[in-house]
Order: structure tokens, then C-alpha cells, then sequence
């Protein structure tokens, strides 16, 4: 990244470093929900997790901090892993 050189170039930079970090954050928190999301042993709070992470992501696609393709992927293996897990009959 070279150095800006006017006010608006300047401006733009500092929106961007902004929204970057906004981002970031953002994404690492999805990350972090999905984490749990897998590592939760109970099916109803499974569910309650699938839940939540399906408004983040829903979300996230709106304010196209992840692609909504990549969301609808994200979507539908998270579904797949709770599918799978109900149909073997964890409690």
C-alpha cells in the first residue's frame, strides 16, 4: 500500500483501515461461534447455537463482510453437521 498523497485519498485510507478491523472482528467472531457450535455436546443448545450463527452469517452476507455464496455454504455444512448428529441419536 504507497502513501496517499490528497485529503480524499487520505479519507478513503482511514475508511478503509476502519471497515477492515470492523470486519476482522466480525469474522472472528463467526469463527469463534462456530467453534462452539462444533464443540457443544448438547442437541437442543446445538440447535439454539446453529440458530444464532445463522443470524451472524445472515447478516454478514448483508453487509457483504463474507460473500453470500460463501454464507450459504457456510450454512448448509453447519445444517449437515447438526442433520448428522440427529439422525444418530445424540442427546
Amino acid at each position: 500500500m504507497g502513501v496517499r498523497i490528497n485529503k480524499s485519498a487520505l479519507k478513503k485510507q482511514k475508511q478503509d483501515e476502519k471497515r477492515r478491523l470492523r470486519n476482522k472482528a466480525y469474522k472472528s467472531f463467526v469463527k469463534t461461534l462456530t467453534k462452539k457450535f462444533l464443540a457443544e455436546e448438547n442437541l437442543e443448545q446445538k440447535k439454539e447455537l446453529l440458530n444464532k450463527l445463522y443470524k451472524y452469517l445472515d447478516r454478514a452476507a448483508d453487509k457483504r463482510i463474507y460473500h453470500p455464496n460463501t454464507v450459504a455454504r457456510k450454512k448448509r455444512k453447519l445444517a449437515a453437521v447438526l442433520n448428522q448428529l440427529s439422525q444418530t441419536g445424540l442427546k
